[in-house]
């Protein structure tokens, strides 16, 4: 059931204060109802808890989720690995219904079930026909707010979960993501890992799942979304029924930490392990929050760096100026740029992996060399490429009312609003060659860089010497 999201997936669709001016946020009240872009309605009960929707009258199907504003950032040291503990035991049995029970349901009306962590949002969700949507909510209430939690499930899912970390632990992407939160955010939640550490997995105890259910599974920090054939009215009135009675959060020593904004910090952590025959190696800065007037700049700095694959038959050919050199001088297997957001800071940077070990420092300096070149030297014809990628892959992402949800739901719960196609592709077609070169400037140029390195990284530079490429050839 458990679905990791990688740090350098793209994040779409959200806000830019730039084109917000006249959209206007959610209200709170009791079943008032909101209209907002992209057919998107929405309504705050008096609880707190938010409904929102997009109807598609046209649609046989429907998704129905709960996205939650409560992931890995919300444990401590000692219950690191709880969130995501609660999303396997959430599909094994509650007060109304045994797992078989709840199995049966889902498969008899044709439907699917699922959930996943992140390191600021915990996910379930169900697709079914329209008809079964009442069905659909009552299972989702139910998975959340009477889930048994029983010892001997409790006790099964830790085998799980542990072999589950030893699949992770296989993928160098997965590790050296990881490893790189833990550097450049450290002594901060958001520098754990979602799975938690092998000692906090086999420690975990039932009163740490529900004091994680009864802190953070409240509603002011819930959005029940729907996409599809339902309608805002009936998930309005199912939402009364089924969570109309959830508790509202109150201050907690776990919220205020949560809160609090990490420093990025400048710095590295390597493992050297020679028997894997290539480098996988991470370089970024601090990038911006969901809500920074620069969200979408970054997005399109990003594009303008690009991803590259030598597996591709054109990957010679490819637009961005570091995939044609890197493919011209053999420096590297593939890169993937990225940037993520949180909800007050993020991470913008590359992704590296290399066999030619020789080459590592060539790859690293033409790499920072590439990043600095934005700050003075950006193209029009570079720009316009990169907008037109990331309107495309904003679109093309929206295929269907699984991924409508998602759209819907990360944004609601992450700013208060939902930016549509429509407004995304506004602000994006507004930036230019000038914008990305003022990004570059203040957020790349010269800045700290934490690196995350594994495999055969003999090669590397050491950590000042790649520091101070970043503020060179900038002329």
């Amino acid at each position: 059931m458990a679905s990791r999201r990688l740090a350098f997936q793209l994040n779409q669709a959200l806000r830019s204060r730039a084109a917000l001016k006249s959209i206007q946020p959610v209200k709170r009240g009791f079943a008032s109802p909101v209209t907002l872009p992209s057919r998107t309605q929405s309504t705050t009960l008096s609880n707190g808890l938010t409904i929102a929707t997009e109807h598609s009258p046209w649609a046989q199907t429907s998704t129905v989720g709960v996205w939650i504003d409560a992931g890995s950032r919300a444990e401590t040291d000692k219950t690191n690995g709880t969130a995501h503990f609660l999303e396997h035991l959430a599909f094994k049995g509650t007060n109304k219904r045994t797992q078989h029970q709840l199995e049966l349901e889902i498969e008899n009306m044709g439907g699917h079930l699922n959930a996943y962590t992140s390191r600021e949002n915990t996910v379930y969700y169900a697709k079914s026909f329209n008809a079964d949507v009442p069905k659909t909510v009552d299972i989702l209430a139910d998975i959340l707010q009477n889930s048994k939690l029983e010892p001997a499930a409790i006790e099964r899912e830790r085998d799980v979960i542990l072999r589950e970390q030893e699949e992770v632990d296989k993928q160098l992407e997965e590790v050296v993501f990881d490893h790189l939160h833990a550097t450049a955010f450290q002594g901060h939640s958001l520098g754990r890992t979602i799975l938690g550490p092998k000692e906090n997995i086999q420690s975990i105890q039932r009163e740490n799942l529900v004091d994680y259910i009864k802190t953070n599974y409240t509603a002011d920090r819930m959005v029940l979304v729907g996409a599809g054939g339902v309608s805002h009215e009936q998930l309005v009135k199912l939402a009364e029924e089924h969570f109309g009675h959830l508790p509202t959060s109150s201050s907690t020593a776990v919220a205020a930490e949560q809160k609090r904004k990490p420093e990025f910090i400048g710095s590295e952590v390597r493992l050297r392990d020679d028997t894997i025959p290539t480098a996988h190696i991470a370089l970024a800065v601090e990038g911006v929050s969901w809500k920074d007037d620069d969200y979408f700049t970054a997005l399109v700095t990003q594009a303008i760096v690009g991803n590259w694959d030598r597996t591709l038959g054109n990957s010679p050919y490819l637009g961005s100026k570091l995939s044609s050199f890197i493919s011209h001088h053999e420096l590297a297997n593939s890169f993937m740029s990225f940037s993520t957001s949180y909800s007050d800071t993020g991470l913008w940077g590359i992704y590296l992996v290399s066999e030619n070990r020789g080459a590592l420092d060539d790859l690293i300096h033409f790499t920072l060399r590439e990043w600095n070149r934005l700050s003075f030297s950006v193209t029009e014809a570079e720009v316009e490429r990169a907008k037109a990628q990331l309107k495309a892959s904003i679109l093309l992402s929206l295929d269907g009312t699984t991924a409508v949800a998602e759209d819907i739901g990360r944004q609601i719960i992450t700013t208060g609003r939902r930016l549509s196609p429509e407004d995304v592709e506004r602000a994006v077609g507004q930036i230019t060659e000038k914008d990305v070169m003022d990004f570059a400037m203040r957020k790349i140029w010269d800045q700290d860089v934490a690196i995350s390195a594994v495999g055969c990284i003999e090669g590397m530079l050491d950590y000042q010497r790649i520091r101070n490429d970043m503020s060179r050839n900038l002329a």
